[in-house]
């Protein structure tokens, strides 16, 4: 028994992914490939992304929205764990990493589920409201710049249907918003949305510390 979470040596988690990853080769190779590639810290951890799918069939998601796509391992993970019918919209900025993601895509047979829009992603969400299509995906993903969190957080709150769950990364920001000395934009943030939604009635929440900590958030 324990009244706080335990912190992970390399060790401890190494076997907890041996013992509780079940990472499908196409996943395997993409992080390799991001092992070698710039930014490759930018990808989420596999335990994470196990963790997400697990969370796609537990919703019985068939619409998905994810804001940040990188090289696309999140947007792979949550797509190979969709149904046959489930479709995703994918929000990103770079042609260039998106290129290596829709390789995988094709490589795994899920390109077919994902629809890449490569825009500024305000434009994207606030081009799907005004299409009608509040409410509804069944689930959200924001891993993106971070100075667009918040507005990121309220335009999936109107996207994401009643019962519906947004996924948010990198809210403990390698534990700097716990640090008060830090006061930089980006830490400063994610430590205002941390509280907001912490007091945000229109959802239940939860922090996990997996990867850089991630906030699951259900719409009421």
């Amino acid at each position: 028994m324990s009244n706080q979470t335990i912190g992970l040596d390399d060790r401890l988690s190494d076997y907890l992914r041996s013992v509780g990853v079940r990472e499908p080769e196409v996943l395997q190779q993409l992080r390799s490939h991001n092992a070698k590639y710039p930014q490759g810290h930018m990808q989420i951890c596999p335990e994470q992304g196990q963790f997400m799918a697990m969370l796609v069939k537990l919703v019985a998601a068939k619409y998905i929205l994810e804001v940040g796509v990188f090289t696309g391992y999140s947007s792979l993970v949550m797509a190979l764990a969709l149904p046959a019918e489930g479709r995703m919209v994918a929000c990103d900025v770079s042609a260039a990493a998106t290129a290596i993601a829709q390789k995988y895509w094709q490589q795994a047979g899920v390109a077919h589920k994902i629809d890449l829009r490569i825009a500024p992603a305000l434009d994207t969400l606030q081009g799907l409201l005004a299409l009608g299509s509040g409410g509804k995906f069944d689930l959200a993903f924001i891993d993106a710049d971070k100075a667009n969190y918040p507005e990121y957080y309220e335009l999936c709150l109107d996207l994401v249907r009643s019962g519906g769950v947004i996924l948010i990364d990198n809210v403990l920001w390698y534990g700097r918003v716990a640090d008060p000395d830090v006061t930089d934009k980006r830490t400063s943030i994610l430590r205002d949305l941390n509280t907001k939604i912490h007091q945000d009635q229109r959802v239940e929440l939860v922090i996990l510390p997996i990867g850089d900590g991630m906030t699951i958030v259900r719409k009421i």
